[in-house]
């Protein structure tokens, strides 16, 4: 049986304060999760601040439990001390967080992540406020949710539509970037870093997501509502005086082929085997008759006719006669190149070398040679643009 091997790690925080009640439960469902789906490797932190209950005894025991799950603690209370403390040593890939109580619906975790990873995005959030959102919470909550992203909106100018989903990620290295100049540890964490962000010029990807309100939440709304309103506040003024500038890392991209290139490579190296047989065979039984650079460009000229061929019928799918002579045609210029390179090369040799060094030389500039091939088949010769006339 195959196994996998996942080389991507994201790490989930899960901060909690006194949740002994949800803790086991969500933190299992969680990991059952994504052991069951996700196509990453995976841990799961969870991270209790100051609890007082026994929640620290249940989430050592899950630690313990559960492959790919650990626990943290701290002495002192704040949501966003308490993502400070795990992002800024996490070695992970791309780090995030979700809120205990698992209120928005997990299928949304990969979408939230996977531009993170690829390097299209710096940070990711989950918005409730999307028009393609589903969403089920009491009027207040939601009056109050609107309000505050209205006041970021007009106020701090932020782009960003949800700033207090318990729901979001990012690029480690952009974290590690941004949390010292974050100076909040509680609720208003999360705003002042994606303020920070976008300051920063960094792009923030929203993830439209499905949100149950938790009954049982015990966030003091009007509290948190105040401490947000100051936070604002304090943010502001410092863009006013002039912030320093943040080393914020530039992103790093996934190695992609271009489309279709992946299915293209391994066709175009058949073909190419075949006619470096070929080349190598005729050049051999020429140079026995003729000299090098003559037979050389013989051979050259003979297998180029029948590699154009060949790679239009199976590299790039082209089929019928239409064309077929302008293909042969430019083919040609790429056969030119390929003269030039190989020629070059048996040229720069001193006389009276051995036959095998001249085939080694022959060799090496018909590498170069086909790299230049395959690039002018694929981006002018054989290019769909203008087999559509487009």
């Amino acid at each position: 049986m195959e196994t996998t091997v996942k080389t991507r790690l994201v790490e989930v925080v899960v901060p909690v304060h006194n949740e002994q009640r949800a803790l086991r439960e969500s933190v299992t469902r969680l990991h059952g999760y994504l052991t069951g789906t996700f196509p990453y490797g995976f841990r799961i932190t969870i991270a209790d601040n100051a609890s007082s209950d026994g929640t620290w005894h249940v989430a050592r025991g899950l630690a313990a439990e559960l492959p790919h799950v650990r626990a943290v603690h701290l002495d002192a209370k704040g949501r966003g001390r308490a993502l400070r403390h795990v992002w800024s040593a996490s070695d992970a890939d791309v780090v995030s967080y979700m809120d205990v109580d698992l209120s928005t619906d997990l299928d949304a975790f990969l979408p939230l992540v996977a531009p993170l990873l690829s390097g299209h995005s710096d940070l990711a959030i989950g918005t409730r406020l999307a028009r393609t959102s589903r969403v089920v919470r009491g009027p207040r909550r939601e009056f109050i949710s609107r309000s505050y992203n209205l006041l970021l909106r007009s106020l701090m100018g932020a782009r960003f539509s949800d700033a207090q989903c318990g729901f979001k990620a990012a690029r480690t290295e952009v974290a590690h970037a941004l949390l010292p100049a974050v100076e909040d540890e509680e609720w208003f964490f999360d705003t002042e870093l994606l303020l920070l962000a976008e300051g920063a010029g960094l792009r923030i990807h929203e993830v439209p997501v499905d949100w149950v309100d938790d009954p049982d939440s015990r966030v003091d709304v009007l509290r948190t509502a105040l401490d947000d309103l100051r936070g604002m506040a304090r943010v502001a003024r410092r863009t006013l005086w002039g912030a320093a500038r943040l080393p914020v890392p530039p992103p790093v991209r996934e190695a992609r082929l271009p489309r279709g290139m992946a299915r293209q490579l391994p066709r175009f190296a058949v073909v190419g085997v075949a006619s470096t047989l070929a080349y190598l065979a005729l050049f051999s039984l020429l140079r026995q008759a003729v000299p090098a650079l003559t037979a050389n460009a013989v051979a050259l000229l003979v297998t180029a006719v029948a590699n154009t061929a060949a790679n239009r019928r199976f590299t790039f799918g082209v089929t019928g006669s239409a064309g077929a002579l302008r293909h042969q045609v430019e083919g040609l210029v790429a056969f030119l190149v390929g003269l030039a390179l190989t020629t070059g090369g048996l040229a720069l040799l001193p006389a009276g070398v051995s036959h095998g060094v001249e085939l080694a030389a022959v060799i090496t500039a018909n590498a170069l040679a086909t790299l230049m091939r395959f690039l002018l088949l694929r981006v002018w010769v054989f290019n769909p643009r203008r087999r559509q006339g487009r």
